[in-house]
């Protein structure tokens, strides 16, 4: 996901247009949703020249594909993540080392001349995806005792279901009730 941008140089204010589509990289995602490995990203960017490096702005659109967390049934769709990401030139990791930044050191860089685009996808599609994706927002889930769909359950579905330390006294009441 490197991309050349030589064409801009260091000249504050120069900028181009990207639209380039990659192939996604391997584990991008969470454990119930993610990017699968190699499906196309979309990414439609500027990016500016500035004082302190270059600022890439845009969009990027993936596939997705994996699991309701209530239901277990599968998800497929389409997220755009919105890129915003500032990469330092290495005088002004340098530089605002120097003034105090300890943050300036676990920026993105670039020497000018390439950009590395997979951290700020990374960043930027995970932070988009729903931790708890789920198949519809009134999704019931399955039942915890016979794990059918609650969707698809008769109404009114219920177990029975005695807590073990309970069943003597149970038994006893029916005992006593007959």
């Amino acid at each position: 996901m490197k991309v050349s941008v030589h064409t801009l140089g260091r000249r504050t204010g120069a900028s181009m247009e990207l639209v380039r589509t990659f192939d996604a990289p391997a584990h991008m995602g969470t454990e119930f949703l993610s990017v699968p490995e190699g499906s196309p990203m979309n990414a439609q960017l500027r990016i500016d020249a500035v004082s302190e490096g270059l600022f890439v702005s845009g969009d990027v659109t993936v596939q997705v594909r994996g699991l309701c967390v209530r239901c277990l049934e599968p998800l497929d769709g389409e997220y755009t993540a919105t890129i915003e990401e500032l990469f330092l030139l290495p005088e002004a990791v340098i530089r605002a080392v120097d003034e105090g930044d300890e943050d300036a050191q676990e920026m993105y860089t670039t020497d000018g001349e390439i950009l590395d685009l997979e951290g700020p996808f990374r960043d930027a599609i995970v932070a988009e995806m729903p931790f708890q994706p789920l198949c519809s927002p009134d999704c019931k889930g399955l039942c915890p005792t016979c794990g059918i769909k609650l969707s698809e359950a008769e109404e009114g579905h219920s177990h029975d279901v005695i807590d073990p330390r309970f069943a003597m006294l149970a038994q006893l009441l029916e005992e006593n009730e007959e």
